[in-house]
């Protein structure tokens, strides 16, 4: 059995590891073969298409007859329960099973075969946290309005500036793709960052 597995966190302060760690046991003590992992860090809000490493593992697992992805969460395969289904679908054409650990769940049978049961229970837990995710939003975006209304004020204290070395340091990703001759609309899509961000750490190295 050869299996992949797609990690993902959504800011680069976060740490893939736990995932992966866990993931990776749950596969050797299964006696699977791990042949590749896939970890990304970037924002649950971007769209699949502007993903690199998930476009890059959904080429790789098409190429390398991969049987299975293994995952940690719904939330890491797509922004939203379309996203979520599409790339399930991608998979299920290619007859790679999908197994998110969290909840147990497996797309495919032992004889490659979509398992029904666990098609609808992915639609509803997709369902379920993109609704989760929405209230939050609103629940914050209600907490700075109030806040606001009380004479409260939002944001970074007068006068305060990040240095260039905390810059630098907070966006080694940026640094490494200009170095390697990316433009900024690249560098965009692989970082996930503003290309105002970006123009600024590229004066800073030059």
């Amino acid at each position: 059995m050869k299996v992949v597995i797609l990690s993902r966190v959504s800011t680069h302060t976060q740490d893939n590891q736990r995932q992966i760690n866990e993931l990776t046991e749950f596969s050797d003590n299964r006696n699977w073969e791990l042949i590749k992992v896939f970890q990304e860090k970037i924002s649950g809000n971007t769209k699949n298409e502007e993903r690199p490493v998930l476009m890059e593992m959904i080429s790789f697992i098409q190429k390398n007859k991969i049987d299975k992805v293994l995952c940690w969460e719904l939330s890491r395969l797509g922004r939203n329960i379309v996203e979520v289904l599409q790339t399930i679908e991608i998979l299920n054409q290619q007859k790679i099973s999908l197994f998110i650990k969290n909840y147990n769940l497996e797309t495919l049978d032992d004889n490659k075969e979509v398992l029904p049961l666990s098609q609808f229970m992915i639609q509803v837990l997709s369902s379920v946290n993109q609704m989760e995710r929405v209230q939050i939003r609103q629940r914050i975006k209600s907490g700075y309005d109030n806040y606001r209304k009380g004479g409260g004020k939002v944001g970074r204290k007068k006068g305060f500036k990040k240095s260039d070395d905390d810059l630098l340091e907070q966006h080694r990703d940026i640094i490494k793709y200009i170095r390697q001759g990316q433009s900024i609309r690249n560098t965009m899509k692989l970082t996930g960052k503003s290309s105002g961000t970006i123009q600024k750490i590229k004066k800073l190295i030059s």
